[in-house]
């Protein structure tokens, strides 16, 4: 007899997690906290356009942000200038959140009366994609200089998201970036994704962002 056991195993390894972010998503439904896990490279303007986001809509909405990082303050730092909430998450080395992490997060923030929470998770466009963190909506930042063919070289983390935003509008007329190209790239990973192009800098299709968070908070509490 062979000495080592032979075990079939049936059952996805994300089983697990994604109970648990169904989970978390009714709890947050519940209490009418729209959740959105915001993702990207690094160097895409994620900090920057939240920041953004974060001064501008803090007039209607009450607002509160998860930090998620290896290491270091940098960015919980920076969002604390807003006057919004904010907690810092370091993933010990981990290359994403996943559902328990994000309910622990949530816990720590004690951000239960806020309308809108945002989840800025680690920079990278692999881990983040596959695991679930229970957040209501999903949204990707592609920066015009990492190019229109990013959804053809990392197809999951474009089949997730509900909304891309296209960020550095402003310097598309100095680099080989298409567009509508990035429109049907993103069609055919997932045709149901909006995408808005947007400047965090200048403010550029800001507006229209901001638009669709307002909208994803009312449908949430309804």
């Amino acid at each position: 007899m062979d000495g080592y056991r032979v075990l079939e195993v049936k059952q996805s390894v994300f089983a697990d997690n994604d109970r648990r972010a169904e989970e978390l998503r009714a709890s947050l439904r519940k209490r009418g906290t729209f959740l959105v896990n915001l993702m990207s490279s690094p160097g895409s303007g994620k900090t920057t356009t939240l920041l953004r986001a974060v001064r501008e809509l803090s007039p209607e909405l009450s607002i509160a942000v998860m930090e998620a990082d290896i290491d270091s303050d940098v960015d919980a730092a920076a969002v604390s200038t807003t006057g919004a909430r904010v907690i810092q998450l370091h993933t010990g080395g981990m290359c994403h959140l996943d559902a328990a992490m994000c309910s622990q997060g949530l816990e720590g923030l004690a951000a239960d009366d806020a309308d809108l929470v945002f989840l800025e998770n680690v920079g990278n466009l692999v881990c983040p994609a596959e695991f679930d963190t229970g957040a209501s909506a999903n949204v990707t930042i592609l920066s015009v200089p990492e190019g229109d063919d990013k959804p053809l070289k990392y197809p999951l983390m474009y089949q997730v998201c509900d909304l891309v935003l296209v960020n550095k509008m402003d310097v598309a007329p100095y680099f080989d970036f298409d567009l509508e190209k990035l429109r049907e790239n993103v069609a055919l990973r997932n045709p149901r994704a909006r995408v808005i192009p947007i400047c965090a800098k200048t403010g550029e299709g800001m507006d229209e962002w901001y638009q669709w968070l307002r909208d994803g908070v009312a449908a949430w509490k309804n």
